[in-house]
């Protein structure tokens, strides 16, 4: 039954909590608050693209059983969600910097481009995640949505090099289980190639 649960309550639920946590969050006295809100905005927004790139080695895992069909009708809510922190963190940085020519300065360090060009890779692939621009864009739709896997590299990169390398360990830490299911599901399409049609 789990499967058949109505999945916009959850897309509710993951999109408005953020929003309502930052609405909190602003209503205190620290005059820095938007500088404090930026980086676990950002890392919110990593964290559930991490958990919606899990969700499809997860359900092939646990293939027959009513959670994987959940996992697989659930997991655009979940990138949808991320989209949402994404924009957020994007917002506050921006208004945290201030000047445009701040902005335009900061663009050559690592940690700067790699999260711009992440972002920029998902906004096209939140536009599409609706039921009728699947419907639409057909077996594009796929193509066009395989796009999150080097937008998750860059986020890592741009995680992980924020503080010039000397603390990656959150970010690699992070991203450690979702590397090794990608991993298992390398393996298991190289065990049975003829399956490899299996949503990406």
């Amino acid at each position: 039954m789990l499967h058949r649960l109505n999945p916009y309550p959850l897309w509710a639920l993951l999109a408005l909590q953020p929003v309502l946590w930052i609405i909190v969050s602003l209503t205190s006295d620290n005059p820095r608050m938007i500088h404090i809100l930026v980086h676990p905005t950002g890392e919110w927004a990593a964290r559930l693209l991490i958990i919606t790139l899990m969700m499809t080695p997860l359900a092939m895992l646990l293939k027959g059983r009513p959670i994987a069909r959940w996992l697989r009708k659930s997991r655009r809510h979940f990138g949808a969600a991320s989209f949402v922190y994404a924009a957020i963190h994007t917002a506050f940085y921006l208004i945290d910097t201030s000047s445009v020519a701040t902005v335009i300065a900061a663009l050559p360090r690592l940690y700067i481009w790699t999260g711009w060009i992440a972002f920029i890779i998902f906004i096209p692939l939140a536009l599409t995640s609706t039921d009728a621009m699947v419907r639409r864009l057909g077996r594009r739709w796929k193509t066009l949505q395989r796009w999150v896997y080097p937008a998750a590299v860059l986020t890592l990169v741009h995680w992980a090099s924020i503080h010039d390398w000397d603390s990656p360990g959150a970010a690699i830490v992070h991203f450690a289980p979702l590397a090794a299911l990608e991993l298992w599901r390398l393996w298991y399409w190289q065990r049975h190639p003829h399956r490899q049609a299996t949503p990406a």
